[in-house]
């Protein structure tokens, strides 16, 4: 069974009081006038295309010069606390050079590119509707994976820092035929990456939902698979789902595996990440109880679904300790505390 489709558009859940109080804590929340629906006051856009001309399916959008004098002074104050932590010092020097509106996905994100006037380098940085779902993916990846950056809740509004890399759809097109030594890399890299998502319950990892980040090395390069997509964080009911070995358009990394690695090989490579999980999770052991001791409580999908994921685990694992999950949460804990008892069984076979 292939993992290439969600069932049906993802359902956004609000944050709960408890979420908000958590995030709170933790230096998660502001508070600033702007909304994501002011960015919707826009009164014309264009299509924004790639180098090549090809339609992004992004659009310029643009504001009358009162609104965006007003939104412009609210952006750079939310890049202030995504930087500096709200040092408005920086702001005498910023400019907010374009500001552009994805026509698809769940979220419906703006993305803010914005200018430094002293030496003409840019950054962006996103506004998007708030989902649980996404909250709960983007503090999982902080507390578990190799990777870390900042993102803050405003009310209804989700703020975050772009993670820079090569879309995986673009890499594989244009990356893959290199020496013998960096495929296999490549292909380690995503073998640690399937690890991570099949983990912490992360679906719908197609190419265009996550980023590579190339590192030039003594000997070859090193590479890092970055997910940008944290919509499908525990809400959907197949197992496959969060395993991005069964989203076609990642066969190309899939076959550099074959093509170079033996079945012992990719099981040390799933321990090692496995391995580097438990140790994350130990070291962020508090946070991470105080966040599912929340997650348990929330609503994040339907029960139909809970009951589906549940089923295809206890098969997965063979293992019982499914059974009595009542909502997402609890299935991701319970994922966790396999991972800590080293009862969590192979997720990839090349």
């Amino acid at each position: 069974m292939r993992g290439d489709l969600p069932s049906k558009k993802k359902i956004a859940f609000p944050i709960s009081p408890d979420l908000e109080k958590y995030l709170s804590r933790h230096g998660n929340k502001i508070d600033i006038a702007l909304q994501y629906e002011d960015l919707l006051r826009y009164q014309e856009s264009i299509p924004l295309l790639d180098l090549d001309q090809k339609d992004t399916l992004w659009r310029s959008v643009f504001y009358n010069e009162i609104d965006f004098e007003e939104i412009s002074k609210e952006l750079k104050m939310i890049y202030a606390f995504l930087k500096t932590d709200g040092d408005v010092e920086v702001m005498q020097h910023l400019s907010i050079a374009r500001i552009d509106f994805c026509t698809f996905g769940n979220t419906h994100p703006f993305r803010i590119r914005i200018i430094n006037r002293l030496n003409d380098n840019y950054d962006h940085f996103y506004i998007k509707k708030v989902d649980a779902n996404r909250v709960y993916g983007l503090e999982l990846e902080n507390l578990i994976s190799p990777n870390r950056f900042d993102y803050f809740i405003n009310h209804t509004t989700l703020i975050e820092e772009h993670i820079a890399g090569i879309p995986g759809d673009d890499f594989m097109k244009k990356n893959l035929d290199d020496n013998p030594f960096n495929q296999i890399r490549m292909a380690k890299e995503f073998i640690k990456f399937n690890e991570r998502c099949f983990v912490r319950l992360l679906g719908d990892m197609r190419a265009y939902n996550y980023v590579v980040d190339i590192t030039p090395d003594i000997e070859g390069s090193q590479f890092r698979i970055r997910a940008i997509d944290f919509d499908q964080q525990s809400y959907e009911g197949r197992k496959s789902f969060y395993l991005p070995q069964y989203f076609k358009d990642n066969n190309p990394l899939i076959f550099l595996g074959i093509k170079h690695m033996k079945p012992e090989a990719v099981k040390q490579y799933q321990m090692e990440e496995r391995s580097l999980i438990a140790h994350r999770v130990k070291n962020s052991r508090d946070r991470l109880n105080e966040l599912f001791k929340v997650m348990v409580e929330d609503t994040l999908s339907f029960p139909d679904k809970i009951e589906q994921l549940k089923r295809g685990l206890i098969k997965h694992h063979k293992n019982d300790a499914f059974a009595k999950c009542q909502s997402m949460g609890e299935i991701v804990r319970t994922n966790f505390i396999l991972l800590l008892q080293k009862d969590f069984k192979q997720s990839i076979v090349l």
